[in-house]
Parts: structure tokens; C-alpha cells; sequence
């Protein structure tokens, strides 16, 4: 850099001058003291052409001063410049913003402009954050303005709009933005600013990422970030609350499991009304009250019974509590028959592509409590369990389906899954274009397969479509050890021998103790100790539609299929009702046959 003294006629403003747009600036300020003394600190120029033009990238005001000092009738004088090397705008534009900073705040649009053309011309947000003194966060908020049109940046420069609504517009995406200008620019009608942009933007219902109960991370769910940097927001409202009451069903059953009486998941919006509750233990019968609110806030309310209730519970507090009624059936024993029953559908499923397509079409519609196209990991709480579902006929049979379909999509036999098999599978392009190759009665077969390993395991899915295909329980299932060692009511098992071997049977045994009775059904089924072997049988709970042995019931399947059966007059029709067994569809007897895929 050196010093010296230039014409005015070889002075032009720069373009890295941070104030080069726009009218002349006001020079009221300066003018009678250059007018009188002239210019004391120097411009900062640089070379422009090889004809010994200069640009001022620092210094408008005083040259603009010194113009208007001449137009009133002094003598040009030479300027006193400090002239920078050639070529280095970053230098050059960094000079004109220090030296504007240190006079006039620029606005936050002119900022942006000159800290866009730092980041181009290689400076990055840090650099641009230590070299005028802005902390980073300030200096990427000023470059989030970027993602705004140029008119809304310059309706912002004019004081037309205010920061909280620029801050909302970078979240819009381009074409949200300009719908809101027309909307801007109709003066008839509603323009929504401030707050009630970010509403107008995310169609009424603007979710905070903080709200989710789930894992975000790992829900692959669509987030919008605040440009700011101070807020984050769901993309899609409906596949939030997909995720989020999927989750709070979970906690219920966690709730239900853990010994509470009963979880009330209030309706959407509704305030759970403390002063018309009374706070009740456990042990008391207290249950868990779910609030629900649209901005998607959950809130449980642990240990409450209404105040009516409370109040009947005090008058009968000196009077003996009835004697609990027990289930006939454990907890364990109905995860056994869930997760058998489950398996029973899910092989027959898969020889009924039709049924199945339908069945995805109406889980993706009406959704599931685990419809993400996650795996049904089938969880048992007992490792017998465990071993027993993964041992049972039905299940070898659904294996020997999947093996083939694996076969035909070119994956290794090896595979766990069909649906969700990271890094054992080519891209979608390739099992796309292989899809189009196969013959529609090949692809039903893959539909069978993709649907069984996502049927969720107790859901009321697995009662309509067990009820539909006629599933017979007695060619999918065999009583085993597991099976026997959940079963420990004498009531159940007396109602079983006679359900197996007849009531004579059972009167004769009625004094019988538990584990005498559990030997005479299993010689029944067996065939053993001098019994003749009955024809193959399933419990009652088991069935399509289930049967309770006692008038206790306590059997989840029962209560499924009640609900599913509820639905029908919502137009399923008579042929549904019945609960026909169904022919497979064609092509779908033997998957075992479809043709390999071709290399």
C-alpha cells in the first residue's frame, strides 16, 4: 500500500464498496469541514485499468463531499488515497466494511451482501465473524437472508416488513415466498406476519422438533430448520403425530404393564382438569391421564381418579375390597397366543398376494401403531416363548415363502428379511427394474412376504385378516412345552380337557389337580399312555374369531377382534363377515417354485 494524491476525475465508487447501490449518502455532517480544510484522511483506492483510474473502496462520503464542495464553485484539488495491491477484493471489501461499521451501521440486507461476497471470495462465516467483531451465530443469520427473494430482502431494507416476519420467510421455501407476496400485494387480502406466518407456513400447525416423544433421529422424519438457527420444526404434521401417538400407545402399554389400572389418552386439545381429579395411588386403582395438545406437547399425569370417583372410594374406604378377578390367562400366555396366532396369519398371508396388497394399501391409510415398514421383531417375554414360535410349523413355512422370494430378488438366503435388510440388497433402481420383469402372480408372492414380516404382532390386523382368510389354527400349530407352562388355572385347564376329550371326560377328572389335568390333555394330543389320540386341536383363543374358556375372559386376542369386529358395519360386507376360508391366489400355492433370478 502506498500514499499519494489523485484527481477527482480519476475516482470512481468500487463495486466492493459496501455502500456502492443507492442514492449519494447524506454528507450534510462533513461538508462545511471539508469546504474549509479539505480532505485530512485519505481515501482507500485501488487500481481500475491501466488508463490511472482509480475505485474508492473505502471513503464515499468525502468523495462525494469533495464533488459537491467543487459543483459549489472551489478549485478540484487532488484527493490524498492510500492505494491497495491490484486484485484483492476480500481485502479491499473487508477495508469498506470496517471503515463503514466504525460510522454508519448498514442494515442488515447490506450486511448480507457484502458478507455473501467475503464467503465467495473465499472467506468462510468464522473468518468474516473474528474480522469484525460479530459472534458466528450473528454473521450465519445475516447469510440465512440469502434464502430469501431479492424483493422480500429489499421490502425489508425499507422498514415494510419486520425481522419476525423475514425470520419465518426463510424457513418458506421459494415458492411459498411468492405466494406470499401476492398476498402481500392483494390488498383485500390477508397477509399473516410475525407469528401467524409461521401458522400461514406450515398449514396451522408449526411443531417444534422439541415436542417429539420419539427418537427424531432416528424416525427419519422431515425437519425444517430456522435459518436463524433457533428453532427446528416438523416438515409434515401428519407423520409427527403418526410417530408420536405411536410412541404414546407404547408408553401406555408400558403404563398398563408396570400395574396401573387404566391410561385415558385424552382427545386432541382437550385440558386435563386437576381441580376435577383427585390424586389416587396405584394401589388404589389411579390411572394415567394423556394430554394431548395440537402444538404437540405431551404431558401424563400420573395417579388420578375423578373426584366422583374419589369421593365413592372414601365412603367405602371401612368396607372390605371385593377380592380381585383373576384373568384365565397371564399376561405371558397371551403374549404366547398373540405371537402363534401371528404366525398362523402371516404363513397363510403369504400365500394370498391379493389380500395382502390390500392389506398394505389399508395400513398405510389408516395406519398402524408400527408402520414405519419396520421388521415385527416378535418379542416374547419368555425365552420358552421365544423358542417355541421360532420352532412352529407356521413359521417354517412362512421361512421356506420368504427363502424363495429372496431367491427371485437376487439377495443370499441367508438373509433375515426380505423388507429392511441393510447392506444385503442392490439399490431401489435395481429391485425396481427387476419388479417390472416379474409376472403379476410372482409379485403378489413378494407382497405376502413383505406384508407377513411387518404384520404387527396383536394388533387387530392380525384378527381381520386371520378372520378373512378362514385360518385354521389346528394346521399351523401343535401344543409344546412353552404352550403347557403357561397354563396354571385349574378352571382353564378343566374346560380345555373337556374341550379336547368331551365333558364326560372332564367331570370324571374334576378333582384332578392342576398338573394331573395338564397330563391327561397332553396324552389326548399325543396319543400316549393307553389314550387314543385326538384329531389336531387349537384352543379357543386361538380361533378366528377367539373363544374365552371362563366368564372371566382377560384374553387380549378376544378384545381385538371385538374392535375389528365393530367396523364391520362401516362396510365390509356380509362376505367378510362370514369368515369364508379363502382359495390362494393363483400362483401362490407353492412360492417354493418361483423361478430364480436371472443373472
Amino acid at each position: 500500500m502506498k500514499l499519494d494524491f489523485i484527481d477527482l476525475d480519476k475516482l470512481s465508487i468500487a463495486k466492493t464498496n459496501m455502500r456502492h447501490k443507492g442514492k449519494d449518502p447524506d454528507v450534510a455532517d462533513i461538508l462545511p469541514s471539508i469546504a474549509k480544510r479539505g480532505i485530512l484522511v485519505p481515501l482507500l483506492v485501488r487500481p481500475n485499468g491501466s488508463d490511472g483510474h482509480f475505485e474508492i473502496v473505502a471513503g464515499r462520503r468525502r468523495f462525494t463531499a469533495a464533488n459537491a464542495v467543487v459543483r459549489d464553485g472551489a478549485r478540484a484539488r487532488p484527493l490524498p488515497c492510500a492505494i491497495l495491491d491490484d486484485g484483492d477484493d476480500a481485502d479491499a471489501l473487508e477495508a469498506s466494511i470496517l471503515e463503514n461499521l466504525a460510522r454508519v451501521a448498514p442494515d442488515e440486507v447490506g450486511q448480507w451482501e457484502a458478507f455473501v461476497s467475503l464467503v465467495k471470495s473465499g472467506r468462510s462465516a468464522q473468518d468474516v465473524a473474528d474480522t469484525f467483531g460479530f459472534e458466528p451465530a450473528a454473521v450465519k443469520r445475516i447469510l440465512a437472508l440469502g434464502n430469501l427473494v431479492p424483493r422480500i430482502r429489499n421490502l425489508y431494507r425499507g422498514g415494510e416488513i419486520d425481522a419476525a416476519t423475514v425470520r419465518h420467510l426463510t424457513l418458506a421455501s421459494k415458492s411459498q415466498q411468492t405466494a406470499w407476496l401476492a398476498l402481500f400485494d392483494d390488498r383485500e387480502a390477508y397477509c399473516p406476519t410475525g407469528h401467524q406466518l409461521k401458522a400461514w407456513l406450515f398449514g396451522g400447525a408449526a411443531i417444534a422438533v422439541s415436542r417429539a416423544l420419539f427418537d427424531v433421529a432416528a424416525s427419519g422424519a422431515a425437519i425444517v430448520s430456522d435459518l436463524f438457527g433457533e428453532e427446528s420444526f416438523f416438515a409434515d404434521a401428519d407423520q409427527f403425530w403418526a410417530l408420536q401417538m405411536a410412541e404414546i400407545e407404547a408408553r401406555k402399554v408400558a403404563y398398563i404393564e408396570a400395574g396401573w389400572s387404566d391410561v385415558v389418552v385424552m382427545a386432541k386439545g382437550d385440558w386435563f382438569r386437576s381441580w376435577d381429579h383427585a390424586h389416587a395411588p396405584k394401589r388404589k386403582g389411579g390411572r394415567i391421564y394423556v394430554e394431548v395438545r395440537d402444538n404437540g406437547e405431551v404431558s401424563f399425569h400420573e395417579g388420578y381418579l375423578t373426584a366422583k370417583e374419589a369421593a365413592r372410594g372414601e365412603l367405602s374406604a371401612s368396607q372390605p375390597e371385593p377380592k380381585a378377578v383373576r384373568p384365565e390367562v397371564t399376561s405371558a400366555l397371551n403374549a404366547y397366543i398373540d405371537l402363534h396366532r401371528h404366525a398362523a396369519v402371516r404363513a397363510d398371508l403369504a400365500r394370498y398376494g391379493g389380500v395382502a396388497l390390500r392389506a398394505m394399501l389399508a395400513h398405510v391409510v389408516a395406519g398402524c401403531g408400527h408402520y414405519r415398514v419396520d421388521i415385527e421383531a416378535q418379542r416374547a417375554p419368555k425365552e420358552e416363548i421365544a423358542e417355541s414360535v421360532e420352532t412352529a410349523p407356521a413359521e417354517a413355512a412362512f421361512d421356506k415363502q420368504r427363502r424363495a422370494v429372496l431367491g427371485v430378488l437376487g439377495f443370499d438366503a441367508e438373509t433375515p428379511t426380505v423388507t429392511g435388510a441393510p447392506g444385503h440388497r442392490p439399490p431401489f433402481a435395481a429391485i425396481f427394474a427387476r419388479l417390472l420383469e416379474l409376472p403379476e402372480p410372482v409379485v403378489l408372492e413378494i407382497v405376502g412376504i413383505v406384508m407377513g414380516e411387518t404384520l404387527m404382532a396383536g394388533h387387530e390386523a392380525v384378527e381381520a385378516i386371520g378372520f378373512y382368510l378362514g385360518t385354521d389354527m389346528r394346521r399351523h400349530w401343535r401344543a409344546d412345552t412353552a404352550f403347557f407352562g403357561q397354563l396354571r388355572d385349574r378352571e382353564v385347564l378343566l374346560a380345555i380337557v373337556g374341550d379336547v376329550a368331551g365333558e364326560a371326560v372332564a367331570s370324571a377328572n374334576e378333582k384332578e389337580k392342576a398338573n394331573a389335568l395338564k397330563a391327561i390333555i397332553a396324552d389326548l394330543l399325543g396319543g400316549a399312555n393307553g389314550r387314543e389320540q385326538v384329531a389336531p386341536w387349537a384352543p379357543r383363543w386361538m380361533a378366528f374369531p377367539p373363544e374365552a374358556y371362563t366368564a372371566r375372559g382377560g384374553v387380549g386376542s378376544v378384545k381385538a377382534h371385538a374392535r375389528w369386529a365393530a367396523d364391520l358395519e362401516y362396510g365390509f360386507g356380509a362376505e367378510i363377515a362370514e369368515g369364508v376360508a379363502r382359495e390362494p391366489d393363483e400362483g401362490g400355492e407353492d412360492a417354493a417354485e418361483i423361478p430364480p433370478l436371472a443373472a
